[in-house]
């Protein structure tokens, strides 16, 4: 039986980033994935000849730039290349955009509400100052705020040192923020419903919320608070596709001296006298460490890789109990030509960003009660994109890939109790919706269409391993965030069985591509072996 200092179980983004921590560290690690591919939700994939699909993630603004430097990620071929723009598409054949620069942007917010286009600076401060309040947090790891162990109380002074630089006024802002919901946040600063709508998009994505309801401006900020060349709140694409972060991982990790097997599904991992020793594939091949970390979502880990009998009771209700609710689905277009969007000017940047469907917050709360009711929206949320346009790497010379998010999507169908899973036609049906909703504001693009993937919270768990299709391992409310992320006394990257961690977007500070879990995880590891990195 092979024998290493660290495991890693599932070559995801934040997998890799743990590997290439411990590996530069000095450990023996090995990375073990079930598919023939490394990435988990970042890949890149041609299933149409001449077009790359960024499959399931599509845009990099997340990724830490801590973990970025760190890794040498440009010398192993990652680039980024941003984006200046967005808009919404309206109902009534008009838009409605938003830009990088300043002064374009007050200009078009100014068509639709003077007094919006001035209060947009007075939202921005407030955004930048809660991304400026949590970002130092992304990259440490919770302190369990019942223990008075040394470290723990650091954090908590740590935590009172940040709020003592904030006035009063400032204080009672973040405390309120965490729970209030989006409307309510976006009601304090703008008067227009189509300026509401537009921002409104962000608090939804990827989350069993709506709108109005309570938390949902915390998943806004956690889609502000990424950048792209230092500059906060930007969105780009990643050259190749998504594809090229995970590459670049595995490359940094491989340039380590770590090792990655393809084609490798864990099946168990092994434990004796309650401590792990190694894991087991489902092939029969054994592998020993006593240290492995889990890149898979908490209730994977523990329903499926650990024996019931090695878990506390009340632990293992609380993994059942974890929300993985998906909403999301995803369609990947190749296109035989650029679509045209008649509403939009030739030359808005918001043509090469982010185009979004859906103009105002009722629009999107009717989706989610859809979505409450086992069915997929019929108007649904769409923020669609043309990376091609920036990137000609992704499809041939003249052609274009459009990768396209939609919510709400039920992870099943249908009120009943069971609920139904997806087939075939549903999920042709789910698509058909989609395509018929950007169709209505781009007369050619239905003509332009060569192939089609469709992806339902059904596909997002078969073949990428998320439960319920739930595209941040869990959803990002209040009791499921920071130290209660995934459970209460579970935060700091460990589990109840010594040397099995958790290093996935189940952990803090939960999902998209940002790499975070995976560095944190790997600084405990190392912080237990004593090893400074």
């Amino acid at each position: 039986m092979q024998s290493h200092d660290a495991i890693i179980v599932g070559a995801g983004h934040n997998g890799l980033v743990a590997a290439a921590y411990l590996a530069r560290a000095g450990l023996n690690v090995l990375v073990l994935e079930q598919s023939d591919r490394v990435g988990g939700a970042a890949v890149s994939r041609s299933l149409y000849p001449g077009f790359t699909y960024s499959n399931c993630s599509y845009v990099c603004s997340l990724f830490r730039p801590e973990i970025y430097r760190t890794l040498e990620l440009a010398k192993h071929g990652l680039q980024i290349i941003p984006y200046d723009g967005s808009a919404t598409l309206t109902r009534d054949g008009n838009y409605i955009a938003t830009y990088r620069d300043a002064d374009a942007n007050r200009r078009e917010l100014a068509r639709w509400s003077i007094r919006d286009a001035e209060a947009y600076t007075q939202f921005s401060r407030a955004m930048s100052r809660h991304c400026r309040f949590i970002k130092p947090w992304l990259l440490r790891t919770p302190f369990d705020p019942t223990s008075i162990k040394p470290r723990d109380l650091k954090g908590l002074w740590q935590l009172y040192q940040d709020f003592n630089k904030l006035d009063e006024e400032q204080v009672y802002e973040i405390l309120r923020f965490y729970a209030i919901s989006c409307a309510n946040w976006l009601d304090e600063f703008f008067e227009s419903d189509v300026v509401k709508g537009h921002l409104a998009g962000s608090s939804i994505i990827g989350t069993g919320l709506g709108p109005y309801s309570p938390g949902s401006a915390y998943v806004m900020l956690h889609h502000y608070m990424g950048e792209v060349d230092g500059n906060m709140g930007a969105w780009g694409f990643a050259r190749g596709g998504m594809g090229a972060v995970s590459n670049a991982l595995r490359d940094a990790f491989l340039a380590a001296g770590g090792e990655v097997k393809t084609d490798a599904m864990v099946a168990r991992v092994i434990t004796r006298e309650g401590k792990v020793t190694g894991v087991a594939l489902a092939n029969g091949d054994e592998f020993a460490s006593e240290i492995v970390l889990s890149g898979l979502d908490v209730k994977r880990t523990f329903l499926q890789l650990v024996e019931p009998t090695d878990l506390p009771e009340k632990f293992l209700t609380e993994v059942k109990n974890f929300r993985t609710r998906g909403s999301s689905g995803k369609l990947n277009i190749a296109l035989d030509g650029l679509p045209d969007f008649p509403m939009l000017p030739k030359d808005s940047p918001a043509r090469k960003g982010d185009l979004h469907i859906v103009d105002s917050m009722q629009r999107l709360e009717r989706g989610y009660d859809e979505w409450k009711e086992g069915r997929w929206s019929s108007d649904p949320y769409v923020d669609m994109v043309i990376p091609s346009q920036i990137d000609p790497t992704m499809a041939p010379a003249g052609k274009h890939i459009m990768s396209v998010f939609v919510q709400y999507v039920p992870e099943k169908l249908g009120t009943r109790t069971p609920a139904r899973d997806w087939t075939n036609a549903d999920r042709d049906a789910f698509g058909n919706t989609v395509i018929n909703a950007i169709a209505a504001h781009s007369p050619d693009f239905k003509n332009r269409i060569l192939h089609t993937e469709v992806r339902t919270p059904r596909d997002l768990e078969d073949e990428v391993g998320l439960t319920g299709g739930n595209i941040f391992q869990g959803e990002l409310t209040l009791d499921q965030l920071f130290f209660n992320r995934p459970l209460p006394g579970y935060a700091q990257y460990r589990s109840s069985i010594p040397g099995l961690y958790l290093c996935g977007s189940s952990t803090h500070p939960g999902g998209g591509v940002m790499g975070a879990p995976g560095a944190n995880a790997a600084r405990e590891v190392l912080i237990d072996l004593r090893i400074t990195s």
